[in-house]
């Protein structure tokens, strides 16, 4: 799998799955990663940050994609 170097947040899903009352998992297909844990936001929030420093390492290594959508 190549890694992404889209600099758009856009282009990256986050999928949040809930099993039981507090046992939550988000998803990021496009990274191949997933963070578990007790809440929904928590889960969303700590892949949204995955997403940004992501997207800050592509900058800082000069790796871009100036594709349109």
């Amino acid at each position: 799998m190549n890694t992404p170097t889209s600099l758009d947040p856009n282009d990256y899903e986050v999928l949040i799955r809930r099993r039981g009352e507090t046992d939550y998992a988000s998803y990021c297909p496009q990274l191949a990663i997933m963070i578990k844990g007790s809440a929904h936001e928590e889960v969303e929030e700590a892949m949204k940050k995955v997403v940004l420093d992501h997207i800050d390492s592509l900058k800082s290594s000069g790796s871009v994609t100036t594709e349109a959508h």
